[in-house]
């Protein structure tokens, strides 16, 4: 649900893309005498970019825009949901309004030549900014159905999930000292608003949070800056029509964090939309 455009109307999207360096020292060896033992360094819990945090993740995601946890069956999911957006798509909901469905199509075009979408592009294009079917329809719903069943359609659509959403996610909220909630927090944030600046974009809602309250990284305690977050998260989601039922964090990230659970630790409970789910 990327927004690419600087245009005020719509929000904007993100991009992205470590160097590891190793040293050898020698000991040298001091006869009749153990070496000293290393001070004990308490395990960090595992961030959202653990392989079970992100599984979390993904069903949290899904159950809200999906209604169900099962977040690997909506490859082939493809609807116009009328938010302006055109058609929604896929596992995180790409859109064929806001250039990430494009750039998906584009990427699965490159790896795949010949495929099912491929000859959509011109009309991707042309859409691409508006709500727009011109072009697309009658066939480019069954055709993404199609195409779901293809592994490397598969494959792009959790590779553009990770660059244009989880990646940046995660990493702002490692580089603001952020927990696995806040880490999700930030990541269904991306998911909906975009990442730019504008002004319901994710830049633009942690701005708003950090006008109330500051990150761990800055000395600040964690719990309060995520109210804060999530307040400015919510104001966002009420500006527009689309986005305006706040249950996903209401009722969800709202209640890990007044568990005080923010390693997003199983088991989870929570209400979506007034249907309820358990991650044991």
């Amino acid at each position: 649900m990327r927004h690419p455009s600087p245009d005020p109307a719509r929000p904007a999207g993100t991009r992205r893309r470590t160097v590891l360096a190793m040293a050898n020292a020698s000991l040298a060896a001091v006869p009749l005498l153990a070496p000293p033992r290393a001070a004990a360094t308490p395990a960090r819990a595992a961030g959202l970019d653990d392989p079970a945090k992100k599984e979390i993740a993904m069903r949290l995601v899904s159950s809200a825009e999906n209604s169900s946890l099962d977040w690997k069956a909506q490859y082939g999911y493809i609807e116009d949901i009328r938010d302006g957006r055109g058609y929604t798509a896929g596992i995180i909901g790409f859109c064929s309004g806001t250039g990430d469905m494009l750039d998906l199509v584009e990427l699965y075009t490159a790896r795949s030549p010949g495929n099912v979408l491929a000859r959509h592009l011109p009309a991707l294009r042309e859409v691409d900014g508006s709500d727009s079917h011109e072009g697309l329809d009658p066939g480019y719903p069954g055709d993404w159905q199609r195409a779901a069943g293809d592994p490397e359609f598969r494959r792009a659509q959790d590779d553009e999930r990770d660059r244009v959403y989880f990646g940046p996610a995660v990493r702002q909220a490692q580089a603001d000292g952020l927990r696995t909630l806040g880490q999700f927090a930030y990541y269904d944030a991306i998911v909906m608003h975009g990442g730019g600046d504008d002004r319901l974009g994710f830049g633009s809602i942690r701005d708003r949070a950090l006008g109330r309250a500051r990150p761990p990284a800055g000395g600040g305690d964690e719990v309060a800056y995520l109210h804060a977050f999530l307040d400015a998260r919510v104001w966002a989601m009420k500006q527009e029509e689309a986005h305006s039922d706040t249950s996903r964090v209401d009722t969800a990230q709202r209640v890990f964090l007044r568990e005080g659970n923010l390693d997003l630790d199983p088991p989870l409970d929570w209400h979506m939309y007034g249907d309820s789910y358990h991650v044991g």
